[in-house]
């Protein structure tokens, strides 16, 4: 088993790595919006104790996407190269419909299969989560 750690890619939350590739298979750790080496979250307004105030859905989906690409490079694989993805929001009534424009955006090349799911928290206070898998380009 090989673990990557993606220099591109923020810090994870806790002690693990950002993707763990076995055989051909590459497995993602959950990958959310927020920015290498910064605090703020992209698309996120926090109140003073730190509880989110406003968020804008599209700017997060944007991020964790990019930041997704990040740990896929980083591991030598490409988008092209996903063939799962498990999407987790914490609003999918207000959320899905943009979240789902988004998504179209980018995988409009490839198209993996998908299973989004609602949820009452996220570690961080972001609004989206993406854990994916992918196959590794042979030889990798």
């Amino acid at each position: 088993m090989k673990k990557v750690m993606a220099s591109d890619a923020p810090d994870p939350v806790g002690l693990y790595p950002h993707a763990r590739q076995v055989g051909q298979l590459l497995f993602l750790s959950g990958v959310g919006p927020r920015s290498k080496g910064r605090d703020e979250i992209p698309g996120v307004t926090l109140d003073a104790e730190g509880k989110i105030q406003d968020y804008c859905i599209k700017t997060q989906c944007r991020s964790v996407f990019d930041n997704v690409r990040a740990v896929l490079e980083a591991s030598g694989a490409s988008w092209m190269d996903l063939v799962d993805v498990t999407v987790f929001l914490t609003n999918m009534k207000d959320d899905f419909k943009a979240y789902n424009k988004v998504y179209a955006e980018y995988f409009a090349d490839n198209q993996p299969c998908r299973t989004t799911v609602e949820i009452n928290a996220l570690p961080t206070p972001i609004a989206i989560e993406l854990k994916c898998i992918a196959v590794m380009p042979e030889g990798s």
